[in-house]
Formats: C-alpha cells, sequence, structure tokens
C-alpha cells in the first residue's frame, strides 16, 4: 500500500508555518536565545522557545484564556490546524473518511502542574482540577476536541524523543490494517522546568548555542515545538483530491535497551531502525540522498549515531546534517517538527545546514553539511529519532 503525505503543519523557535521555516532554514536563521517565556532562575540556558508567549497562543487558536489547553496542546493544535487545512481534511471527512489522531508527547502539560504545586495540599484550591493535564494523553484528547468530530480515535506514544515518530509510524500501521483511511500524526512539546532541571541534572544541556557533530560539541539545547503529518492511503487521496507531498515509504523502529539516557556506543539500535527503513522502501543505502540526524549535539548521541552511519553507509555517506541547531532540541516533538524540515528540503531542493559545525570527530570519516546546499534534487530521505533507552526510529520520505 502506497502511503501519501497530504498536510504537514509546523510550529518552532524558527517560525510557524511551512513558510517562516523554510525562510529561515534557507537564511541560516536560527531560534536559539535566552528564556524569555518558561518561569525559571536558569536564565542563562538557551533554548529553542516558540516565540509567542501563552495568551498570544490562546488568541491564535480563538480559545479565549482557556485553562484546559496547556502550552503543549496549543502548540499541537497550531501545527495539527496547519495540516488539517493543507489536506483538505473537512472535505473527507464528509466523504465518510475515518481519520485518526495520533499524537507523541512526553511532558504534556507539565508546565500547568509545575505553577499549581500547591494545589496539591490545599484542599480548598480549585486549581487542582487543572493537575491531570500533566497526562501525556491529555494533549491529545484536548487537540482532537479542538477539532470536534473531526477525528474517530486519538492516542498518545510516548517514547521520549522518538515519541512523534513512532506516532507518524502507528498511524501508518493503523492505515495499512484497515482500522483507519487516514491519521493526523506527529508530536507536541513545551519547554518546562521538568524538561530543563532533567537534562541539566544530567549534565548534556550546552550553556552556550549547540554545535551538532563538531568536535567541541558540549551538550544539546532544549526546543520546544509541534510538528505534524496527514498520512492517508492512496485510495483516499484520490478521493477527496488532496495533493500528495512526498510518500512515507519506509519505517523502522527498534529499542537497543543499553541504557536507560545514553545510546549504545556502536549505534546498534539507529543501525537497526535505519536498516528496517531502507528495508520496507526496497532501497538501498545509495538510493539515500539526504539524512536529517536526530544530531542531539551530545558527545554520546552523535559518535554513537555517527557509527551507525557508517556501519550502514560505509564510505558513501550522503548529505547529512541536524536541524536541531535552528529549533533546539523539541524532544519528543523532534520527530514530527524534523519530519516536515524533510519534507520541505524535498519539496524546495535544498539541504540544511548543520549550523556552527567547525571541528571533524576524529572517530568519524564523514563531515555534516556545515552550509545549506540548494539545487540539489532530493529523491529519498532518511529522518531520524532516537530516544532514551534505546527507543530509536528512523523514517523514510520519498518524492
Amino acid at each position: 500500500m502506497s502511503l501519501q503525505i497530504t498536510g504537514t503543519g509546523i510550529i518552532s523557535a524558527i517560525g510557524n508555518g511551512t513558510g517562516q521555516t523554510l525562510m529561515n532554514l534557507l537564511d541560516k536563521k536560527h531560534g536559539i536565545s535566552s528564556i524569555r517565556y518558561l518561569q525559571t532562575i536558569h536564565k542563562e540556558i538557551p533554548c529553542g522557545e516558540v516565540k509567542y508567549s501563552n495568551g498570544q497562543l490562546h488568541s491564535m487558536l480563538g480559545i479565549g484564556n482557556n485553562t484546559e489547553f496547556s502550552r503543549s496542546a496549543m502548540l499541537g493544535a497550531i501545527a495539527v490546524r496547519q495540516a488539517v487545512e493543507q489536506a483538505h481534511l473537512e472535505e473527507a471527512r464528509k466523504q465518510g473518511a475515518r481519520i485518526a489522531f495520533i499524537s507523541g508527547t512526553t511532558v504534556g502539560g507539565m508546565e500547568i502542574c509545575e505553577q499549581l504545586y500547591t494545589a496539591f495540599t490545599d484542599p480548598q484550591d480549585n486549581r487542582k482540577d487543572q493537575i491531570p493535564q500533566f497526562l501525556c494523553g491529555n494533549c491529545a484528547d484536548v487537540i482532537a476536541d479542538y477539532f470536534g468530530d473531526m477525528f474517530c480515535m486519538a492516542t498518545t506514544p510516548s517514547t521520549a524523543c522518538s515519541s512523534a515518530s513512532g506516532a507518524i509510524i502507528l498511524g501508518a500501521e493503523l492505515i495499512k490494517s484497515g482500522y483507519v483511511d487516514i491519521a493526523v500524526a506527529g508530536g507536541c512539546e513545551c519547554l518546562s522546568k521538568f524538561h530543563l532541571n532533567g537534562f541539566n541534572s544530567l549534565m548534556i544541556l550546552d550553556k552556550d548555542l549547540c554545535r551538532p557533530f563538531d568536535a567541541t560539541r558540549a551538550g544539546l539545547n532544549l526546543g520546544e515545538g509541534a510538528g505534524y503529518l496527514v498520512i492517508e492511503s492512496e485510495e483516499w487521496t484520490e478521493a477527496h483530491k488532496s495533493t500528495p507531498l512526498c510518500t512515507l515509504a519506509g519505517y523502522g523502529n527498534a529499542c537497543d535497551a543499553f541504557h536507560q539516557t545514553a545510546s549504545s556506543p556502536d549505534g546498534r539500535g539507529a543501525y537497526a531502525a535505519m536498516e528496517q527503513a531502507l528495508d520496507m522502501a526496497h532501497l538501498k543505502p545509495g538510493d539515500i540522498d539526504y539524512i536529517n540526524a536526530h544530531g542531539t549535539g551530545t558527545p554520546n548521541n552523535d559518535l554513537s549515531e555517527g557509527m551507525a552511519v557508517m556501519r550502514l553507509f560505509g564510505d558513501k555517506v550522503p548529505y547529512i546534517s541536524s536541524t536541531k541547531s535552528f529549533t533546539g532540541h523539541t524532544t519528543s516533538a523532534s520527530g514530527g517538527v524534523e519530519s516536515v524540515i524533510c519534507i520541505l528540503a524535498m519539496q524546495n531542493s535544498f539541504v540544511p545546514a548543520s549550523l556552527r559545525f567547525t571541528n571533524r570527530i576524529d572517530e568519524l570519516t564523514f563531515l555534516p553539511t556545515a552550509e545549506t546546499i540548494t539545487r540539489v534534487r532530493l529523491d529519498n530521505v532518511l529522518c531520524n529519532a532516537f530516544g532514551f533507552g534505546g527507543n530509536d526510529t528512523s523514517l523514510l520520505f520519498s518524492r
């Protein structure tokens, strides 16, 4: 079965929508800066915040000061709306399409719970009614409700930083099984103290701008955002006359369970996920034109992922870059955000730069793409997303 991508939606530190995102990628304008909106004492840590306050997000969605919407859910709803509109899903719904909503996240509405800590101990504090928003599934439910009767089901995969990619795989599998006709899949995640303090305690945050695949890399910059794809069977693409952007030709998921937070030194899970994606698409390593790497900028991830890439591609590694150097690491949303970026790269014939790369990693035989490369045809693109616990996922998009 051919799986068509007919809609995309994205919001991140480099813009709201595909237009702003594309422009900033081409112009090499990143969105990582000092913290403005997250309530934290750690203002010295650079992050890729979405450049809107919660009040502005409320206005953009037309929901007033609705306390049912966490920041994660608002970011998700904005990106989903873009994808739904591009794919003309209102028309598909009228024709009886069964549409699933699959939204990956880990933190969910944790930032609300952080502000309501005292409500746990005060029986008179009615704000504790908002506490269930920290549940991962709450975001998917709230977003689905925002779209009325659009979706026949909503569910939430949560595999840390591969959550959105896992959501996309689940959407594809639901379509292949005949359970649904169309899936809107991806992920959303906002910044929270839980995020920031947790990663800081692991000592993997860079106090400067991150440098993925650079020998001097010192850690990641956290980000926030949302990215979603509309996935359809070919039958439904024709039925409601949506325009395919590309195909989801293959995907792979592997869990090497090497460590709770570290990637395996030889990248065995990353290798397995990429190999599975190629096998499903009936492609060879030489057919891949670009890899959007997980590329966090941590010493462990970049070396591990690099070893997996070398094992699979040998001495013919395709263009490779990490767009986390633009957006920051949007954690559970990263697979959705970067899938949209991959599709933009295919449509507009360019390879995004891996910003701030200067020094080669001694153990790696390849160099990331340090400059934006334009006027290059991309037929097959891999998008990697690797999560804690060795939850590794690769998606393969084809022209």
